[in-house]
């Protein structure tokens, strides 16, 4: 379910998520952070765990839709995985971008790779040729083989309207916050977003930081949950 308190027209929507390295996620949140953003909105599932975090005194949503007025983009930044759910998530993004009449749909995501180096390549995709020649020129190149998994991967599949993605190698198995820098300086050049890109690693490294916390937090609580209810049932 998506609720929202303002309803932008025609704003190009960009999409992170959990994924490889959590790629999605860390570059959302440095654009939350960045760009001037303010919260209108956000999406709940009942299949989602019933579990939110506080940072600096404020509610961490497990999926938040911000709103930047300046170049018309509207973020849904996501901290919370949605196993099993994917397809339905996809569902209520391209409704959204269906209501909204998004003007594109950007999915940033991480590929999985063994050995991603501190310059980590980064590749595209989209629907749309004219969207491709202009990613290739923001200097990526396009994805001719790889496998893409999660809510990136189901919007992919069901939208019908114009979907790009941008995409770097990623470590699987931790927060790989140079692989997000990679996507949003190729970002940056596409949409001409005029990002300052001193900060960029920087802030970058310091949400890995939060969202391991988060996650570690999390884990906690789960596994407290599940030993609380073992002690009910024995």
């Amino acid at each position: 379910m998506i609720k929202l308190t303002k309803k932008p027209k025609n704003p190009i929507i960009i999409e992170g998520f959990p994924g490889f390295g959590f790629v999605g996620t860390i570059a959302s949140e440095f654009l939350v952070e960045h760009l001037q953003t303010e919260q209108i909105g956000k999406m709940w599932f009942e299949e989602l765990p019933s579990m939110v975090a506080i940072h600096r005194e404020k509610l961490v949503e497990p999926i938040g839709i911000f709103y930047n007025k300046k170049y018309n983009i509207l973020l849904v930044h996501a901290v919370s995985a949605a196993p099993g759910i994917e397809w339905k998530i996809a569902d209520e993004m391209i409704s959204l971008a269906k209501d909204l009449k998004a003007r594109e749909l950007i999915c940033l995501e991480g590929v999985g790779s063994q050995m991603p180096d501190d310059n980590p390549k980064t590749f595209c995709y989209s629907s749309d040729e004219k969207k491709k020649q202009a990613l290739k020129k923001a200097g990526t190149q396009p994805l001719k083989e790889g496998i893409v998994m999660g809510v990136t991967s189901a919007i992919m599949v069901k939208a019908d309207f114009p979907v790009s993605a941008i995409f770097a190698e990623a470590h699987t198995d931790m927060p790989d916050s140079k692989a997000a820098a990679k996507i949003l300086e190729v970002l940056n050049k596409y949409l001409d977003l005029k990002i300052d890109f001193k900060p960029l690693l920087e802030s970058a490294e310091k949400f890995e930081e939060k969202l391991k916390g988060l996650m570690e937090k999390g884990q906690t609580a789960q596994t407290q949950k599940e030993k609380k209810m073992m002690s009910y049932v024995g």
